[in-house]
């Protein structure tokens, strides 16, 4: 199992581009697929760059509809019309953040490989997905400024359309999030719910990224927990893009050695 970050906020590779987005590349024994695809063509460019071929991806799991993961699926199916785009039926909803809309090219969902779902989906024994993330503890506090529009009134997301991939390949399984909107706790307590278990690995963004000012001290306690919980498991995290480098360096100070950066260009996993 390969596992490489094809997008991110920052490079590890000068030849590659960095933007405000997420795109995960994973190669396993069966599969060669993306989760999420970054803001605009980026991923495209950080390809070539790489040595990977667009082309042979079979599957897009696209992780909640949001822009900043799902920019790159338009430039990536005039390369690849094929591959399969699996995400949840209500990832096309529109969603805002104040009066910016921050929601999904509705032309994705038109596209040949679009497959909408509702709820979980077990692919094969390699690959699961899994939605319907209900608990709140430690929810990241920038949620409560991002809305959808239900029956032509805005409300607050609940990010049903969030969903995980878990993956299982060389005697490990890794679960991969985008922006972790329900709480990685949330999300990581779903998983054992489902599995029994919890991962040997975990990438994915946290959310707790606050573009001015300086946290709370609500703010701040909830990435302190988080960080406390996380480092009570046996577990392996990769972290970035919405995490922000503030809400990360908290976070290290507490999981040390249970936490690396994610950065564009780098490789995460070779199993």
């Amino acid at each position: 199992m390969k596992i490489t970050t094809l997008v991110e906020n920052t490079t590890a590779n000068p030849c590659c581009t960095a933007e405000h987005g997420l795109s995960i590349y994973v190669e396993t024994d069966n599969h060669k697929l993306l989760v999420d695809a970054g803001q605009t063509d980026a991923l495209i460019k950080n390809a070539s760059v790489l040595g990977i071929d667009l082309a042979q991806i079979d599957t897009v799991v696209l992780s909640h509809g949001h822009y900043d993961h799902s920019g790159g699926i338009m430039p990536f199916s005039e390369i690849n019309p094929d591959a399969r785009i699996i995400m949840q039926s209500t990832a096309a909803e529109p969603r805002y953040h104040g009066e910016r809309y921050i929601g999904i090219d509705k032309r994705i969902t038109n596209l040949p490989g679009a497959l909408l779902i509702d709820g979980n989906m077990k692919i094969d024994d390699e690959l699961f997905i899994f939605s319907g993330i209900k608990g709140r503890r430690c929810y990241p506090q920038g949620n409560h400024v991002l809305k959808r529009i239900v029956d032509k009134e805005e409300v607050c997301d609940d990010f049903s359309h969030e969903q995980c991939l878990v993956i299982t390949c060389s005697g490990k399984k890794v679960l991969v999030s985008g922006c972790a909107h329900n709480g990685i706790l949330n999300i990581i307590d779903r998983y054992t719910e489902l599995t029994g278990d919890t991962p040997d690995y975990v990438i994915s963004g946290f959310h707790m990224m606050k573009k001015e000012g300086a946290f709370t001290a609500d703010e701040e306690a909830v990435i302190i927990e988080t960080a406390g919980e996380l480092s009570k498991m046996n577990t392996i995290f990769f972290s970035g893009h919405c995490t922000g480098e503030p809400a990360f360096d908290i976070m290290k100070k507490i999981m040390k050695d249970k936490l690396n950066a994610l950065h564009t260009g780098e490789s995460i996993l070779n199993l």
